[in-house]
């Protein structure tokens, strides 16, 4: 390989360093070979490239970073005090890209790979533990990173890249987006044990009109449903207490401290009554979303075949 005289402008150090990426990272690999062997021919060789092509590389790589990284004598050669800096940082680099590389082909594999599913803090104790359990008998191996949060806030992260997937209500309507409704839930008057209304199995909304609320904390779909459920029903609910998960609000009517509008519980709680609100309509609908145009990989497409094929019957009796 024969050494060329710097005459090409190469980048300097205030060069912006997504130009510096761009320039330098095809050529470390092969950087990283010849620093290996020490020998271009033989380089070349165990990478399959023209020798014609390596040297080139080689020299318009020094050329970019304006330093000698190699002594050359013929074909072969030795790294010079740079280039031996640059060795280690260089080898590290390609490390952690074969490292990235295993790990997204080992996401992506039909039969190991993961599945990044956000979910309500509704469904985290029955629903979806029994919807993976299901899945997970025909697709054994496939793994899950799951995301418990309130509907906003898993939208978000589905708009950042960080869920593949998600169960939330209500249903999502917005043009990124792609979201099918799978089931409807229904929610009842969740009232302390020795409330005037306890007795009661059924209620209208209206006869709670002068009671005090606890609820979900503003951008949960739980609490802008009941505040239009309350709407509906002819009044503006008086709010005591706001929360972030349902159970927590069940404690707080257990105490006495009001009533709540909630999905059923996965196990009964003791201290309350939960009453069915006949009028208005008390449900909310449970969907499945998804980034639109977002490309699957093949355990992201099998889980959501599963979801959808659950349309109707995707929560517990």
């Amino acid at each position: 390989m024969v050494h060329q005289q710097r005459s090409e402008a190469h980048l300097s150090p205030s060069s912006d360093t997504e130009d510096i990426v761009a320039v330098l990272a095809p050529r470390l690999a092969y950087f990283a070979g010849v620093a290996r062997t020490e020998h271009v021919t033989r380089a070349a060789q165990e990478m399959q490239v023209p020798q014609s092509t390596l040297s080139r590389a080689m020299v318009r790589l020094e050329q970019d970073l304006g330093v000698d990284l190699f002594a050359r004598r013929g074909r072969t050669v030795s790294l010079t005090l740079a280039g031996r800096t640059f060795l280690g940082s260089v080898e590290r680099a390609l490390a952690e890209i074969e490292r990235a590389a295993d790990e997204v082909r080992a996401d992506a594999d039909p039969a190991t790979g993961k599945v990044a599913f956000g979910f309500l803090h509704t469904m985290g104790s029955e629903t979806v533990p029994a919807l993976i359990r299901a899945f997970r008998a025909d697709h054994p191996r496939v793994r899950f990173s799951l995301v418990q949060n309130y509907g906003e806030a898993m939208i978000e992260r589905l708009r950042a890249g960080e869920l593949d997937l998600c169960l939330t209500s209500p249903v999502p309507d917005a043009p990124d987006l792609v979201a099918r409704r799978l089931d409807e839930q229904k929610l009842r008057l969740v009232v302390p044990a020795d409330h005037r209304l306890a007795s009661r199995k059924r209620v209208r909304l209206a006869e709670a009109a002068d009671e005090t609320f606890v609820t979900l904390e503003p951008g949960y779909g739980m609490r802008r449903i009941t505040d239009d459920l309350c709407r509906q029903a002819g009044f503006k609910p008086r709010i005591a207490f706001e929360g972030e998960e349902a159970e927590t609000l069940r404690g707080l009517v257990a105490a006495g401290l009001g009533v709540a509008l909630l999905p059923p519980p996965a196990v009964p709680r003791p201290g309350v009554s939960e009453l069915t609100v006949t009028a208005p309509r008390a449900a909310r609908e449970i969907g499945v979303a998804w980034l639109a145009g977002h490309p699957d990989t093949p355990p992201v497409a099998a889980f959501k075949r599963f979801l959808l094929s659950r349309r109707g019957r995707l929560l517990p009796d």
